[in-house]
């Protein structure tokens, strides 16, 4: 780590390169790529807040020998061409399940991949951040100031696109100073382990009711108003798709929960709910209230559950009035892994992910033993470093508690 002060990075080394935005200029871009070699640092660029969905609206890269490039997906939407000359290569991102599946969408795909978030993580940096981490491993000021732009913007300035070559210009240079102190603290071979499972992960499920995420929606009491709350989602959903917005600019979720509190039984009631006054809302006023009809018109059957159904062990503030002897198991674990993570200076969360640690000490093995809980572990995605470091001692914890 370097103690000197930060040198601001202002410029890409090799200057600011044109976009690729058209089918000629992604073929040479990809046979340049083709004949750099070496990991290949890469980037993306969505418009959350602003657009539909997660998709890229600009793709960075750096290789050695071959430079930078930006990638716009717009104009060349299908990318599995560069795809498919990097492929075999290790990609290097920072926080790479943030990018992993926009890039999926546009044809790129890593075999193998360093994410530098997780390697600082792994090595118990306080900060890891991509510019903290430039600043205090390599010494260089990386400005972060067009991080939540609208992306999807057309043409991009050129201070964005200055932004973004930069996210990927030291990129490489940061995960060969990463990996030589995870190699120096006996750390790199748990690394590997964490990069495969993440190119190993499927694709995450559709959420089971993604409505019952509106913010505030602890607020809506009853069956019949947490029915109008997911009526009003799902239709917002519906216009957000159509638009390509994105859904909190067609309607804020605090709009969602007002009228599912306030339960208006005509058009007039609604209008006169103070977040539906606006131009916008007052334009679709319509759609909203068809949305609130559906919901009161439902039978009590059909009404959503007050809770969401779940799989896993009740929430763990539970379970010292539901389950006293799980509860004791639980505080037993935690303080036991809890001292193992900070003897090899990890993130508790990075050592064992908190749902594994709370269901298998909700429900443990019939026998415990270090193999049993060891197999528990295995079969919730533990990987095998952690299983190697904490499988024994929770094994003696749930026995002892």
């Amino acid at each position: 780590m370097t103690s000197e002060p930060a040198v601001p990075l202002t410029e890409p080394r090799d200057g600011l390169p044109d976009v690729v935005a058209d089918e000629r200029a992604l073929r040479s871009a990809v046979t340049s790529v083709a004949g750099g070699h070496g990991p290949v640092a890469i980037d993306a660029e969505r418009a959350s807040g602003y657009r539909y969905g997660q998709r890229a609206y600009l793709v960075q890269l750096r290789r050695a020998k071959a430079g930078t490039f930006l990638f716009d997906p717009l104009g060349v939407p299908d990318l599995s061409t560069l795809g498919t000359v990097v492929g075999d290569a290790e990609w290097v991102l920072h926080a790479a399940h943030q990018d992993l599946p926009c890039l999926a969408d546009i044809g790129m795909r890593p075999a193998t991949l360093f994410d530098t978030e997780l390697a600082a993580r792994l090595l118990g940096l306080p900060r890891v951040g991509l510019a903290p981490l430039v600043e205090s491993v390599l010494g260089f000021h990386l400005e972060k100031g067009h991080s939540a732009v609208d992306w999807s913007t057309r043409p991009l300035p050129p201070d964005w696109l200055r932004y973004a070559a930069l996210d990927v210009e030291l990129l490489l240079e940061l995960r060969d100073a990463l990996e030589r102190d995870l190699r120096d603290a006996g750390k790199l071979e748990w690394a590997h382990e964490e990069f495969a499972a993440i190119v190993a992960a499927p694709p995450p499920p559709p959420r089971s009711d993604p409505w019952r995420r509106t913010s505030g929606v602890h607020r809506v009491r009853d069956r019949r108003g947490l029915a109008m709350v997911r009526e009003l989602w799902y239709a917002r959903d519906a216009l957000a798709r159509k638009r390509n917005l994105s859904p909190g600019r067609v309607l804020p979720d605090t709009a969602i929960v007002e009228a599912a509190i306030a339960q208006p039984a005509s058009l007039e009631e609604l209008t006169a709910i103070s977040v539906f006054r606006g131009r916008a809302q007052r334009r679709e006023a319509t759609r909203w209230f068809a949305a609130i009809t559906r919901a009161r018109a439902l039978s009590e059957d059909d009404l959503p559950s007050q809770t969401a159904r779940y799989d896993g062990p009740p929430p763990a503030r539970t379970w010292s009035s539901r389950e006293p002897e799980a509860a004791a198991r639980l505080a037993s674990v935690r303080a036991v892994v809890a001292e193992i993570a900070e003897a090899h200076t990890l993130p508790v969360e990075n050592l064992l992910a908190p749902d594994v640690l709370r269901r298998v000490t909700w429900d443990p093995p019939d026998q415990i033993t270090e193999a049993a809980v060891a197999a528990a572990f295995r079969a919730r995605g533990a990987r095998e470093w952690q299983i190697r470091l904490t499988a024994g001692p929770v094994a003696d914890a749930l026995a002892t508690a």
